[in-house]
């Protein structure tokens, strides 16, 4: 069988987004069992209540939602354990520099496969607060109008 080529999306967390300003993006390769493969192969998965942590000079990604595998037997996985995280380590030493800050978290974007290899995207971001929010929304609305306008004149 040839290998896959490509990106192809599984999860994303589109929320993510709208909750926090986003300062760094990283990707980060994922330990799975075989069940987990399976079950994200076959698109399931859930980024929503999903955070990073550093603990140990290593990064976990928790509180993601990988459904059991529906073939599987006693091998199946727990669908919200600990998943740790490949980062090469002077990309881990600038994480924990930046999540050192109060009100900065680790936050998971996109899971999809590259090249046939399960990958993450997670994001150094800091909480947004409702007024941000707000002034998000009115910018990206002005921005459309503009490039609208633009593109009916043209």
């Amino acid at each position: 069988m040839p290998r896959e080529k490509g990106r192809k999306l599984i999860a994303q967390n589109k929320k993510a987004r709208y909750d926090y300003s986003i300062e760094d993006v990283y990707e980060a390769g994922m330990v799975l069992t075989g069940t987990e493969v399976k079950s994200l192969r076959a698109g399931r998965a859930s980024l929503t209540d999903g955070y990073a942590t550093l603990d140990d000079g290593e990064v976990w990604l928790r509180g993601v939602h990988i459904p059991e595998y529906t073939l599987g037997t006693w091998t199946n996985h727990e669908p919200r354990r600990a998943r740790k995280l490949l980062l090469h380590r002077d990309e881990v030493r600038r994480i924990a520099a930046k999540t050192k800050e109060s009100g900065v978290t680790l936050v998971p974007l996109a899971m999809y496969f590259q090249d046939g290899y399960a990958k993450v995207e997670i994001a150094v971001a800091r909480g947004r607060r409702s007024y941000d929010k707000r002034q998000a929304i009115a910018e990206r609305e002005s921005k459309r109008e503009t490039d609208r306008a633009l593109g009916q004149r043209g």
